[in-house]
């Protein structure tokens, strides 16, 4: 923390505390995240309900991201929101934890609706909490800080959803009910860590502006003209391809493929720590070739990896295929975000957020609900009604890429411009390119 001695000391402890708090809050999202689905087929759901499981929650809770400011100012202000935000998100678990005991009508529509809950309060906290500590920070130092709290986050996520899943293996052969019962208060009791040190951070004023206020209509209304609209709309068409089967690849490991938890945590973990390697290397090629062309590649490559796993079920086939996903996905997902950072203003930054998150929420739930009506439906593919859901999931995204991709360009000036081969070759290492420094 000693890049940051010349700011105020409330700030400085504030920025000591906050990658403190990111460590048990990325704990609990990784918990929860991965082993939701699970919990829920064991709890009896059928795969029709877990496309609502996955999509509900998603669709209200980037809905709920348009009131973000609504509710800073119901608050008082910032601070005080993420603090009653992740206490409640908090309690919200214990009740879940709880339903391993439990067996009643109704229940997993009860799931869903509490769920849905902690996944509102998550999106807003997520929203105000970016908008508080990037106050904190001057332009130049935003990016390096962040990075850095990201990195150190990521490792204890990767660490919670490993020794969850050795749990949840191990202590299966004892009971089941108890282990996903521990699992999930191990969740709660991460958020209820977190909240504690969010105590400890400062507030700042926040300043609303009414010049800074446009609707969802006036936003819907720029498609022709607004680059950043087009990229929203590329996003969200790739985002409902992937949302067709992206819920399912559980389902078939789980139930078709009869994959204990262990294994199943293997596979996760493998895309997960695979795009934590890339993560940086991503970043550190956007600065010199720009975000949008990083996001044209990586989405021409994200439709190859459904059809990747039409071809084995071996596990060491399925690590090598994740390897592959979390490096492409690794570059979407992140420069996803830093477009947003170029291509909006900082004072129009939380409101393009929320319609962003607005129009993503509302293709994840079709892409999800579509997917979870047609997953038994279809006719089985090499022996599996899932495949054929991947095999059309995969088609989907190659269509948005090709009819949404050119729609939008870059922001930044002087960026350099590569050929696709010559950045696949940086990435891995073989040869950089002129400028990169990988220190």
């Amino acid at each position: 923390m000693h890049k940051y001695a010349s700011l105020p000391p409330k700030i400085r402890d504030s920025l000591n505390v906050s990658w403190k708090e990111g460590i048990p809050a990325q704990m609990m999202v990784a918990i929860v995240d991965t082993y939701m689905v699970p919990f829920a087929l064991f709890l009896g759901a059928t795969v029709f309900q877990i496309g609502f499981l996955v999509a509900i929650p998603n669709l209200i809770g980037s809905i709920s991201q348009i009131f973000a400011v609504r509710v800073v100012r119901a608050a008082g202000n910032r601070l005080p929101f993420l603090i009653l935000g992740a206490t409640v998100q908090a309690f919200l678990l214990l009740p879940v934890g709880a339903f391993a005991f439990l067996s009643f009508p109704g229940q997993i529509a009860l799931l869903i609706i509490l769920i849905t809950a902690y996944r509102i309060l998550g999106n807003l906290i997520s929203t105000v909490w970016g908008s508080l500590v990037s106050d904190y920070l001057p332009p130049h130092q935003r990016g390096e800080y962040f990075g850095w709290r990201s990195r150190i986050a990521g490792t204890a996520g990767v660490f919670a959803l490993a020794v969850a899943g050795i749990f949840l293996h191990f202590g299966k052969k004892f009971s089941a009910v108890f282990a996903f019962f521990l699992v999930f208060w191990a969740a709660s009791f991460c958020r209820f860590l977190s909240a504690s040190f969010l105590r400890k951070m400062a507030d700042s004023p926040y300043e609303l502006k009414p010049e800074n206020d446009f609707t969802f209509f006036m936003f819907i209304r720029r498609l022709r003209e607004s680059n950043f609209v087009k990229y929203v709309l590329y996003v969200s068409s790739i985002t409902f391809a992937v949302q067709l089967a992206g819920p399912y690849f559980t389902v078939l490991m789980l139930r078709d493929f009869q994959f204990s938890y262990l294994l199943f945590m293997m596979i996760q973990l493998t895309g997960m720590a695979s795009s934590f390697l890339f993560l940086p290397l991503w970043g550190k090629h956007a600065d010199i070739i720009g975000n949008a062309r990083i996001l044209k590649i990586t989405s021409l490559l994200i439709p190859t990896i459904p059809f990747l796993w039409l071809f084995s079920k071996n596990i060491f086939y399925l690590i090598i295929v994740q390897l592959y996903a979390g490096f492409v996905w690794a570059g979407f997902e992140l420069c996803s975000a830093n477009f947003i950072y170029d291509a909006v203003s900082p004072e129009k930054r939380v409101r393009c957020y929320g319609y962003f998150n607005l129009f993503n929420g509302i293709a994840l739930f079709l892409g999800a609900s579509l997917g979870g009506f047609l997953a038994d439906r279809l006719p089985p593919l090499l022996g599996h009604s899932i495949y054929t859901l991947l095999a059309l999931s995969g088609i989907a995204r190659l269509l948005a890429h090709f009819a949404l991709s050119g729609k939008f360009h870059e922001v930044r000036e002087g960026v350099e411009k590569v050929s696709s081969l010559q950045l696949f070759f940086s990435v891995l290492g073989i040869r950089p390119l002129s400028g990169f420094n990988r220190e």
